[in-house]
């Protein structure tokens, strides 16, 4: 009895597939990406007229978007360049906090700290006779690095492309990994120290007096005077000096750093 019981229950125990006992551990690296484009290909079939809509509507959006900021930029150039310049320097915040990038995220508070102490001084009035001085040089060592670091990444990414990582023994992903990011660098401080730069000098240029909104100027400039500091210049233009040096702007101002 217990025999032709058992032997009528055994036919119900059913072996599952092959395939479903498969862990995703045990696949290779090639085999779960195989395996994800398949599974991303079964959920859009189907979807192709849908997809060519989407690109259509993202492709008029880029468009008017682009329409768009160009007037704005031409029309009202101070506003355009205040919100995009608040944009790049407050967006990328959230993203490094999210994602942990603790190396961009020091460097960013460490520029952003500089750099706020120094709008803050170009922004008081009256305005010392040192922050002039002190402006250009911040954003002059800004600048040099900037271009360093753009450099640097520039001929990394070459480098890698052309394989002369591998005379180095430097793995490919490394070696792209540092001239992309150092590139990034160079780009992202370089636009940020520019547009920073261009305020100052706008708020020190109409404190001084040199420079006015309505186009008339509430000072004159002697030609023995600094254009930016408003101090006697001691050092001629073609003289070396032994601290700081004489240079004339494209305008034909003469000024001393």
């Amino acid at each position: 009895m217990a025999a032709g019981v058992a032997g009528k229950a055994a036919p119900a125990l059913e072996v599952p597939p092959q395939h479903e006992q498969i862990s995703h551990t045990k696949l290779s690296v090639d085999d779960e990406w195989n395996l994800q484009q398949e599974r991303m290909y079964k959920m859009h079939r189907g979807h192709e007229s849908m997809h060519v809509e989407m690109i259509l509507i993202f492709l008029c959006i880029l468009i008017i978007a682009q329409i768009v900021l160009v007037q704005w930029r031409k029309r009202h150039g101070r506003s355009y360049n205040l919100v995009t310049l608040l944009q790049m320097w407050v967006v990328p915040l959230y993203f490094t906090i999210k994602l942990y990038w603790w190396r961009f995220l020091s460097m960013w508070g460490l520029f952003s700290l500089i750099t706020s102490y120094i709008l803050f001084r170009a922004t008081r009035k009256p305005l010392s006779g040192r922050t002039p001085r002190l402006v250009y040089k911040w954003f002059l060592l800004i600048y040099k690095l900037s271009y360093a670091f753009g450099v640097v990444g520039y001929l990394a990414i070459i480098f890698t492309m052309c394989g002369l990582h591998l005379f180095f023994k430097i793995k490919a992903r490394d070696s792209m990994d540092f001239g992309i990011v150092s590139l990034f660098y160079g780009l992202y401080y370089g636009i940020m120290g520019r547009d920073f730069a261009e305020i100052c000098s706008d708020y020190m240029a109409s404190t001084i007096g040199f420079y006015s909104v309505s186009g008339m100027p509430t000072r004159s400039l002697s030609d023995s005077i600094c254009a930016v500091c408003g101090q006697k210049i001691i050092v001629e233009l073609d003289e070396e000096g032994l601290i700081e040096n004489t240079y004339q702007l494209s305008c034909s101002h003469v000024e001393y750093y």
